[in-house]
């Protein structure tokens, strides 16, 4: 690994210390992000005895948010890619992630990667910290696990906001030509993942952040190889390709947000509005912009919190 990327890495993922609690489950020491914004990160252990760690962060009311593809706690909280949307939701809410199975702080070496493992996964972040009930934010992929949880718990979730999501992965709904597309990236990720090299990894940054400044794209080419494996990066990747929550999306009781950009280019502009077509009394916003995630800097950004907290009141 170059010194750049060991330096890169180095002021996101810290050294933190490690104290034992009674139950013999360690648990790391808070950790800084903005100034007067604190993290605690702590595990649980899923059904099937996989250690997910999570963490909160704020003060208010709680917001949960599902874990996505390329999450790590620690590295997400310093990241420009990440760090203005965590920071602006703690101002408002007692704000609950994790890292899902296999990639981040928690457990990577494990047997069960599928879509009903991730969602166990979010199961056992909230029972974990205790919540009965609590709005839910999906992204990305973060939100088809956060569809059948909300279908699954209806008497937890009280508002549901997904953002740049979709009910059918891209196996689900491509064309041969992408699904043909699909496999050449899973081969593309085997040999090139976890290469010194960041030209692989630069082709999922620039598809899922065109717009990404220099620096930007420097953390998330750097975020792909700290959060998983190469070996992980396919196993999740084939995964949410697969994921087909369609026919859940009828039976949502949630007042549900759902919010695309209009030029994304991850997931298409029409999953996101035939997603919100079929959930009952949805409300649809449509956002400009072409990052799969939006950049501090963009117009979209504060059209994006406006949404957001107006809903959440």
């Amino acid at each position: 690994m170059g010194e750049q990327k060991l330096k890169n890495i180095a002021r996101a993922v810290r050294v933190y210390r490690i104290k034992l609690d009674t139950d013999g489950e360690t648990h790391p020491a808070s950790a800084s992000g903005s100034p007067g914004t604190q993290q605690e990160i702590r595990f649980c252990t899923a059904s099937d005895g996989v250690r997910i760690a999570y963490a909160t962060a704020g003060q208010g009311r709680p917001l949960v948010k599902a874990a996505n593809w390329l999450n790590h706690l620690e590295y997400d909280w310093q990241s420009p890619v990440w760090r203005h949307l965590l920071q602006d939701l703690t101002e408002d809410h007692v704000l609950v992630r994790y890292d899902e199975r296999g990639n981040g702080l928690s457990d990577r070496d494990v047997s069960d990667i599928s879509f009903e493992a991730f969602v166990r996964d979010l199961e056992a972040v909230v029972d974990a910290v205790g919540l009965e009930r609590f709005p839910l934010l999906g992204i990305s992929q973060g939100c088809a696990v956060s569809i059948a949880y909300a279908v699954r718990q209806p008497e937890r979730v009280t508002h549901l906001v997904l953002y740049g999501g979709y009910a059918r992965g891209r196996r689900k709904r491509g064309s041969p030509e992408e699904i043909e597309q699909t496999e050449a990236i899973y081969t593309l990720m085997r040999q090139g993942w976890g290469q010194d090299n960041p030209a692989f990894r630069q082709i999922f940054t620039s598809r899922f952040a065109p717009g990404a400044t220099a620096e930007q794209a420097q953390w998330f080419n750097d975020l792909q190889r700290v959060t998983a494996s190469p070996d992980n990066a396919v196993r999740i990747r084939q995964v949410i390709d697969e994921i087909d929550v369609d026919s859940l999306l009828s039976e949502i009781t949630a007042p549900t947000l759902v919010l695309h950009c209009r030029d994304d280019a991850p997931v298409p502009f029409e999953e996101g509005r035939s997603t919100a077509a079929m959930i009952p009394r949805a409300r649809f916003v449509a956002l400009e912009g072409q990052n799969h995630l939006i950049f501090e800097d963009e117009p979209a950004w504060p059209r994006f919190l406006q949404e957001l907290r107006a809903f959440l009141d």
